[in-house]
């Protein structure tokens, strides 16, 4: 492609495209510098129990896993398997990073904005420290970013994709779909958006068909392990928990099979926290969590049903927290923002961390912060912190952009709101899952300001 612009173009009209790009080329090179201060500061990588070790574990005993992790994050960690490096996991994970921003560039530049404001739109993405720390965690979070960002490109590469590209990015949401299940229903809002601008029966099948038979078949695969015809086997479990901070027995009045999902007493301060409880309902049924979770998913409807406008509220109320100038820990445990701090982080005493270290990586060992990098990322993360009402004022941008450039803009704002406030109905909300939200909600608010007379009016 370089090749062809050189031959195509004289020497001075070379030099002016070259340096239209130059304010790009000076944030991707401080955004690869700060990657690479990451991993200086911050050896061998984050690892999180039990996320982590779970992962890299399925990664050496490919199979689909009964609890949240469907298959796709595994896969990539079993293309790295013969290098046996949590290291290396995390360097690919940084140079996804990039790519997510180099991605958001071209499709901006491609739709005719000016340099300066496409390279506006990648800051948060290139520079935020947050994204840093979730580069740099064994999880699956920075693949299931680069595949939804991935998929939105294809889509929005040309005013009228062509039939091959819609079943490109049906692929990629399919793929998205299988390192995160928050993707399904975020792919059938992708599905419902293209068909409200009337994209074509043809270009709307390709995209469908391409993205339900991998879903279909991995299904199957599931259901030859455990039974059920599923992407995971923690749905209904995830639903039960985000109803236990509603719901109200003698309203919902549940069939006695369902009797003892209701709430008992148990307090926590918030919804996913009582996956975890040991005195909560679920748990003191007999057997593991998840054998249960056709009659927790059961509970939850009915209480979702009787309760319609205490689970509304729920849901606005733990999505406004995404919006707060401080962070706000949800829950209290978790360290929502500024986690770069000295110290040394050791290992779980739990068998699965031994057998990970034996199976996938024998230098796993205590995390420590490194200094003088890890001094630099201390003091750094302050100031390159996207606070939520700056969030907020984009995707208010995004929203106009949707209704006035609605070909265009619609598409990633509707998927940056889905991804915002799809996990919470699900399940709860974190700030770990609000990160995927700002790339895309950044694509559609950039794709709103040739409204406002930047850019063409393509």
């Amino acid at each position: 492609m370089l090749t062809d612009l050189r031959t195509a173009l004289p020497a001075p009209r070379r030099l002016a495209a070259l340096a239209d790009h130059r304010v790009f080329a000076v944030l991707l090179v401080v955004a690869a510098a700060l990657r690479v201060v990451t991993m200086l500061g911050y050896r061998p990588a984050t690892l999180y129990w039990y996320d982590s070790y779970t992962y890299l574990d399925t990664a050496v005993h490919l199979a689909p896993s009964a609890t949240f992790h469907p298959i796709g994050y595994p896969l990539l960690l079993r293309a790295l398997l013969p290098f046996h490096s949590v290291e290396l996991i995390v360097a690919v994970q940084h140079t996804l990073g990039l790519a997510i921003g180099i991605m958001l560039y071209a499709v901006l530049r491609r739709r005719s904005l000016p340099g300066w404001a496409a390279s506006v739109a990648t800051v948060p993405q290139l520079l935020d420290a947050s994204f840093l720390r979730l580069e740099h965690g064994v999880l699956s979070d920075t693949l299931f970013i680069f595949l939804v960002v991935a998929g939105l490109s294809v889509l929005l590469w040309s005013p009228r994709p062509s039939v091959r590209a819609f079943t490109g990015a049906g692929l990629l949401f399919a793929a998205a779909a299988l390192t995160r299940t928050i993707a399904l229903p975020l792919f059938l809002l992708v599905v419902l958006v293209l068909a409200v601008q009337r994209v074509g029966v043809r270009r709307l099948a390709a995209l469908s068909l391409a993205g339900a038979l991998p879903l279909a078949g991995y299904a199957a695969w599931y259901a030859q392990h455990h039974g059920r015809f599923a992407l995971s086997g923690a749905d209904g479990v995830a639903l039960w928990a985000r109803t236990m901070t509603f719901a109200d027995c003698a309203r919902i009045q549940p069939p006695p099979e369902l009797a003892p999902l209701c709430p008992n007493g148990t307090r926590v301060d918030a919804a996913s926290e009582y996956v975890w409880a040991a005195d909560a309902s679920l748990n003191r049924l007999p057997g593991d969590r998840f054998s249960h979770n056709d009659l927790a998913r059961e509970f939850a409807i009915g209480a979702i049903l009787a309760q319609p406008l205490d689970y509304l509220g729920n849901v606005i109320r733990d999505t406004s927290i995404a919006f707060s100038w401080t962070p706000i820990p949800h829950p209290d445990r978790t360290t929502p923002a500024f986690g770069f701090r000295h110290g040394v982080w050791g290992l779980p005493e739990q068998p699965l961390v031994d057998k990970v270290k034996r199976e996938y990586d024998p230098d796993i060992r205590a995390q420590s912060s490194v200094s003088p990098y890890a001094d630099f990322l201390i003091a750094y993360q302050y100031p390159a912190y996207l606070r939520g009402p700056l969030l907020g004022a984009i995707l208010l941008l995004g929203a106009a952009g949707a209704v006035l450039r609605p070909r265009t803009a619609l598409l990633p704002w509707a998927v940056a709101m889905g991804l915002l406030v799809g996990p919470v109905m699900v399940l709860d909300f974190d700030h770990r899952y609000v990160l995927p939200v700002i790339p895309v909600a950044c694509l559609a608010a950039a794709l709103a300001l040739p409204r406002f007379g930047i850019g063409s009016r393509m």
